[in-house]
């Protein structure tokens, strides 16, 4: 193996941690980088003075036309849906809203079922108020004519009481229903209306939950930053029964939750609950977990994954004692270096800015260019356009398919189902290479700030890692490691991000790619498809495995990218046995920590909001739904525990690999003595020989 990847390393008298004597690398990949911003930077003022938002968050009508912006409808900024209750259905988003929608004023202000008030006496008075396409003349109709028109779908049935939402009429549908279900007779329109207001309250229960519970979430968040802190203080001090103690409270957190799931397995099983057909989305999730079925698959993977991790846990216990105590040399570090726990916050903010940047330009080149549209559901339904569309997604012309489309079997009706949808926004080719260039320029920076992130830290770390006495760390460790990778190693981060950025474009272009093959779906694209996603998946992650190590050298030694990369390659060969089960167990740790943090106080907030108590000191009302706070909570509370382990991550990766180098250039006598602590040698079994007195 040594053969194969290099000679060891030699000691080196003059080698006591980073080289201070170090010249810029990579700055011809800098400029590049620099350049680029530049472009980027170019189409993002193109997209701005080129593109208009509000093509895309116009409402479109059923002939084509944006509501306030096309010449016709310049004065109708609103959209109004004649049968709202068509737009729960699942296909909604993809196909859209299977009835006509037209332009309007402004929304309606009140509820009227017209087929029900509609008489001669008030015909008169409901005129101003009848939503109606624009080929209907509502101050000439007769009364037949404004019931024909109803039955053709030229005119809606009824309005609801409704306010503007990002262009749309959106009604209130607890307030609006009332009235309307009095008068309504067909039981398929009232069950659309029922599962309407229950999607309604739904939504409505949700959002007042979350507004009533805001300031304890805030208060949590809080506490689960100093969750952490405290976890990451334990972790210096009995870092031992802390990690042992997290494993054993992860599989206990597992096994607490296959006994719940065993529990409703068997009470569904014993109490079998007559499942209802329902587009609703509450009553949907009621019916799939009221299945003994549902439980029962739960009940299974959660049992595999308990197997699986206990065996993991029994096989490398002895290898877990040892990343415990590297855990336990990156616990030390970083609390004498306490500055960086906060570092982070500052990637993480220029990161939030590029993202914002990033989506704000894209939105704005998907604005330019004209709009398309194509036919859906077309095959199933009994949809007749005189020849002129004869199947799904041809592109159509909405003035032309409402004028020549019809329903078979009754021809004054327009289609049932197809629809001609708006598809997007075509645009020329320039703007696709700019759209090039803004994903590309999104995921380089985002991976430049990353890396820029660990050679900072990877360079405060092996200062501190390669200091024989500890205690002689410097006080501006941290700055002296942004001010040297600041001024020497950006081009090498510059080259190490554009290899990850490389390979995630392809990533998401084969997604590109997937989505656009799913409607000529088989099983040997899926495949293929599958394989190379799989694919570049792996090597995307083993590209930021070795990119995360050649920062590292570059961080300690000061060369360029490529020689970095090789260097710790060579390193990590000539010890991957080592690599494979510390390096990898530490990240396996880390991550049943986090999991164990997260699962813990998203159980613990169900539970805490179901306790009478809490609600007598706080004087508030019950939640509706306290699963909906506990998940938000699990879900911020990973994100929050990934930020402060990630500081660990690389402070263990960094150790690692000085460990590494520690033990191929010193052997523990007196001329070479090792820099690693004495805990972790009288793990390894070594130790430093003492200088014999005079």
């Amino acid at each position: 193996m040594g053969k194969d990847y290099g000679e060891p390393l030699h000691y080196d008298p003059d080698f006591n941690g980073p080289t201070h004597n170090r010249s810029c690398t990579d700055v011809l990949w800098l400029i590049i980088f620099i350049l680029f911003l530049g472009g980027w930077g170019f189409v993002g003022y193109y997209s701005f003075t080129n593109g208009d938002v509000e093509r895309l968050l116009a409402p479109i009508d059923s002939k084509g036309r944006r509501c306030g912006l096309d010449a016709d409808v310049m004065n109708k900024k609103y959209l109004v849906f004649f049968d709202i209750t068509k737009c729960l259905s699942p296909e909604a988003p993809i196909t859209g809203c299977p009835t006509p929608q037209v332009c309007v004023s402004q929304c309606p202000d009140t509820t009227i079922l017209f087929e029900s008030v509609l008489t001669a006496s008030s015909l008169d008075q409901l005129r101003a108020r009848m939503v109606c396409s624009d080929d209907v003349n509502t101050q000439t109709m007769t009364l037949q004519q404004a019931q024909q028109y109803m039955q053709q779908e030229k005119c809606a049935k009824f309005v609801l009481q409704s306010q503007p939402v990002i262009g749309r009429c959106f009604i209130n549908a607890t307030e609006a229903v009332g009235s309307v279900l009095q008068n309504l007779t067909e039981a398929q329109v009232l069950e659309q209306f029922t599962n309407l207001v229950k999607f309604n309250q739904l939504s409505s229960q949700i959002v007042e939950d979350l507004v009533q519970s805001r300031w304890y979430l805030a208060g949590a968040l809080v506490g689960v930053v100093v969750l952490c802190l405290v976890y990451i203080v334990l972790l210096r001090w009995v870092v031992a029964p802390v990690v042992w103690t997290s494993i054993v409270g992860l599989l206990a957190l597992l096994g607490f939750s296959l006994y719940l799931c065993y529990r409703n397995y068997e009470y569904y099983l014993a109490n079998p609950v007559s499942l209802i057909q329902t587009t609703n989305l509450k009553g949907y999730a009621q019916s799939i977990f009221a299945s003994h079925r549902t439980w029962l698959a739960l009940l299974v993977a959660l049992a595999v994954l308990l197997v699986v991790l206990t065996l993991m846990v029994i096989f490398l216990r002895n290898r877990i004692t040892i990343a415990i105590a590297l855990i336990g040399e990156g616990s030390k570090a970083v609390s004498d270096i306490k500055s960086t726990m906060a570092f982070p916050l500052f990637p993480w903010l220029i990161q939030c800015v590029i993202i914002g940047y990033g989506v704000v330009v894209l939105v704005y080149l998907l604005s330019i260019g004209q709009s398309t549209f194509s036919v859906v559901n077309f095959a199933n339904d009994t949809c007749n356009c005189n020849g002129k569309y004869t199947k799904d997604y041809e592109s159509c012309d909405p003035v032309e398919f409402t004028a020549n489309c019809h329903d078979s079997a009754s021809p004054a009706l327009p289609c049932r189902q197809a629809t001609c949808h708006f598809t997007g926004i075509e645009s020329p080719y320039s703007v696709t290479y700019m759209q090039i260039v803004n994903v590309v320029g999104f995921f380089w920076a985002m991976f430049f700030i990353s890396g820029l992130s660990d050679m900072m830290l990877a360079s405060t770390f092996s200062t501190w890692y390669w200091t024989f006495h500890k205690r002689d760390v410097p006080f501006f460790t941290l700055t002296k490691g942004i001010y040297r990778t600041m001024r020497y190693h950006m081009g090498t981060v510059a080259i190490g991000a554009l290899i990850i950025t490389i390979v995630r474009v392809i990533r998401v272009f084969l997604e590109y790619v997937d989505h656009k093959l799913k409607k000529f779906d088989n099983s040997f694209t899926r495949c293929v498809l599958c394989c190379c996603k799989c694919f570049f998946w792996c090597l995307e992650n083993f590209l930021k495995f070795i990119n995360k190590n050649a920062y590292i050298m570059c961080a300690v030694h000061g060369k360029g990218f490529c020689k970095s990369a090789r260097d710790a390659f060579s390193l990590l060969m000539r010890n991957i046995i080592r690599v494979v089960v510390l390096d990898k167990v530490t990240d396996f740790i880390f991550f049943l920590s986090k999991l164990l943090i997260s699962i813990g106080v998203g159980i613990g907030v169900f539970y805490l909001l179901q306790w009478s108590y809490i609600y007598e000191v706080t004087q508030g009302q019950r939640l509706h739904y306290n699963y909906v706070p506990a998940i938000i909570l699990a879900v911020a509370t990973y994100l929050i525990t990934t930020i402060f382990f990630n500081v660990y991550a690389m402070a263990v990766d960094t150790l690692f690999l000085c460990f590494l180098e520690d033990c191929e250039r010193n052997d523990g006598s007196v001329e070479k003595p090792y820099f690693m602590s004495k805990n972790l040698m009288k793990i390894l079994g070594k130790k430093n020989k003492k200088p014999k007195a005079n």
